[in-house]
């Protein structure tokens, strides 16, 4: 039975572009992080590996945060 993990990290075009793609995820999520002053979260980032998914999450669930912070998001109420 072909090991599919094994495949993966024996091809060294696959496992760059995972390992770039690792980076730059990571590297967006712990600037969120920082920006938004949670240190805890900033914390985990830098510590749990899984590919990109855990920090895909973080940035999914703080998009709103973010947008607020930045005034992208405009109250409604406030236009009148």
């Amino acid at each position: 039975m072909i090991d599919p993990i094994q495949t993966i990290l024996n091809n060294p075009y696959v496992f760059g572009a995972l390992l770039i793609w690792s980076l730059i995820i990571k590297g967006l999520a712990l600037w969120r992080a920082a920006r938004l002053k949670q240190a805890g979260w900033y914390i985990a980032l830098l510590i749990v590996n899984t590919v990109g998914l855990f920090e895909i999450i973080y940035l999914i669930a703080t998009s709103r945060k973010y947008r607020e912070m930045n005034g992208i998001i405009s109250d409604v109420n406030s236009e009148s």
